[in-house]
């Protein structure tokens, strides 16, 4: 056999090895879906484009693919159990990268200033869907689902008129500065920052320290952790698995260009919502959805004194902002306190806050007298203008589904019935049930309740719509939560904690004040976020 001279030897080797390098980090481009026929253009480039990291994308998803730093490739059946998922439930994913969408250019390029993983830019996806009203049992809030004790400690205010917790700027940077912090605790393993991060490091910092005692390895796959932790970390991995191969895997996701879709602009003090989406020739509900922190009609007289505006209105909003005289920001009525008021009443009648209303009247405390007169912030439009009701709507998608179909029909809820037995008999399925009327599938049905049900052909057609929690109001804040009873707990402090009456909580859940609560009962509540802490 020949022997080929060692110098050559090397130089081949060393073409060889800078090839297999060249492979491993050209990202693979995504199927673009046909939502924007603009973006879509950019597909093509964006094949070429991600495969030169020296080179800006035209599409966020490709800048994402330049910067991924997990081990994406690792196999493991808790990570193919969540990619079988979204494998099989491929709309889940069209929908909420299309959510993603206003605020993906900021979250990313927060993300690659701190030299992070461009996969903690997808967190959003597993903590809320990217939607930033989202609001769990467990009290958590916004993109990044902060519980209000870490919210505190990494300075995101709560009150009546603001929650910071949802604000896209303020939660961004406490969330990122959260898992750096973890990442730097847990030595570099981002694997256990990320676990820390959903079940807490205290609850990490054990389970490594019960596998040591034992002789056992501390990565993150062989410690003992709440299942709920053990599926976050896969299913982050899965997701940016799921982005980087979508083409690969047949998958659509909605396309991001790759330029700012918000530009920041004060306000200089408190403003009505409404008065700055017309100052911006913009829908107020683009308003809010920019701005979710805010619960209210006008922004916090605290601050932030600032806004997300699409860059395209920003300096026009600037302008007339700079040409509006401060007293003409909010509106002011004048009201004389009558027999029976409270300056409780008196706020609650004109949407407002006791402590706004002491502020502008300079009252020390909440003692008023009758035929004071007082200046109260009152909101420059209706009530219905700043947003729907729960129930308005949950009806007015109903009735937006019943106009889409011919063949419809109300079944009113028998006694015993249930989700399953009613579409059992109407050929459909339980799934579709429950969407075509607002609910989940597990919801509690009263009897006497009217349920909306299209015919079968209807509940397989693309074009029977879906709810979009992108798109919803944004001041419609109320959210529907479960609840397990824990050992102490009592109705009046179940109350007070998500701020809802005893009443409230005895009507939702067929409860009586003689009922006995029992540690581990489920309940069902209806939380305004908005008051909720």
């Amino acid at each position: 056999m020949r022997r080929v001279p060692a110098p050559l030897l090397a130089a081949m080797l060393g073409m060889f090895l800078v090839g297999c390098q060249t492979a491993s980090v050209q990202p693979q481009s995504a199927r673009v879906a046909p939502t924007d026929q603009t973006l879509a253009s950019l597909a093509g480039k964006n094949r070429a484009e991600a495969s030169k990291p020296d080179q800006q994308p035209e599409d966020l998803w490709a800048l994402s693919r330049q910067h991924m730093q997990l081990p994406l490739d690792l196999e493991h059946p808790r990570i193919q159990t969540q990619l079988n998922w979204y494998q099989r439930h491929p709309s889940h994913l069209l929908r909420v990268t299309e959510r993603a969408q206003p605020y993906y250019y900021y979250i990313l390029n927060e993300v690659l200033k701190r030299d992070m993983p461009a996969e903690m830019a997808l967190l959003p996806m597993i903590e809320s869907a990217y939607d930033p009203f989202a609001y769990s049992h467990a009290r958590a809030a916004g993109p990044w689902q902060f519980i209000p004790g870490t919210a505190r400690h990494f300075g995101l205010r709560t009150n009546w008129w603001y929650d910071g917790r949802r604000d896209i700027v303020a939660s961004t940077d406490a969330a990122l500065t959260y898992l750096q912090q973890l990442h730097k605790r847990f030595d570099g393993d981002w694997l256990l920052a990320l676990a820390a991060y959903n079940a807490g490091g205290g609850t990490v910092n054990r389970a490594m320290r019960r596998n040591r005692e034992k002789g056992q390895p501390t990565d993150f796959w062989s410690l003992d952790l709440p299942r709920e932790t053990q599926a976050y970390v896969p299913k982050l991995l899965a997701v940016a698995r799921v982005i980087r191969d979508a083409d690969t895997l047949d998958l659509a996701i909605t396309p991001v260009a790759n330029r700012p879709h918000f530009a920041m602009v004060e306000t200089g003090g408190q403003i009505d919502l409404a008065q700055v989406a017309s100052m911006a020739e913009m829908e107020l509900k683009t308003l809010y959805r920019l701005n979710p922190g805010f619960n209210r009609w006008a922004t916090d007289p605290e601050g932030p004194h600032k806004l997300l505006i699409p860059v395209e209105k920003a300096e026009q909003l600037r302008e007339r902002l700079s040409a509006l005289p401060i007293a003409n920001r909010v509106s002011w009525h004048h009201y004389k306190v009558k027999p029976g008021d409270t300056l409780s009443t008196i706020a609650q009648r004109f949407n407002s806050s006791t402590r706004v209303i002491r502020q502008g009247n300079r009252l020390k405390g909440n003692l008023i007298r009758v035929g004071q007169s007082l200046v109260v912030p009152k909101p420059g439009q209706t009530a219905e203008h700043y947003a729907l009701s729960e129930d308005q709507r949950k009806q007015a998608k109903i009735k937006q589904l019943e106009q889409r179909h011919d063949n419809t029909l109300y079944h009113a809820v028998g006694n015993g019935e249930s989700f399953w037995s009613i579409a059992r008999r109407y050929g459909v399925s339980v799934r579709e049930l429950a969407r075509w009327n607002q609910m989940a599938p597990g919801d509690t049905l009263r009897t006497g309740q009217k349920l909306l049900v299209l015919n079968a052909t209807a509940a397989t057609t693309d074009s029977t719509p879906r709810m979009d929690l992108a798109v919803r109001d944004a001041r419609d804040m109320v959210r529907k939560v479960g609840y397990r009873i824990r050992r102490g707990d009592s109705l009046s402090r179940i109350a007070n904690r998500f701020s809802v009456s005893i009443d409230d909580i005895l009507s939702w859940n067929s409860l009586t004040t003689d009922t006995l609560l029992r540690p581990g009962q489920p309940l069902t509540l209806y939380i305004n976020i908005a008051d909720a802490g």
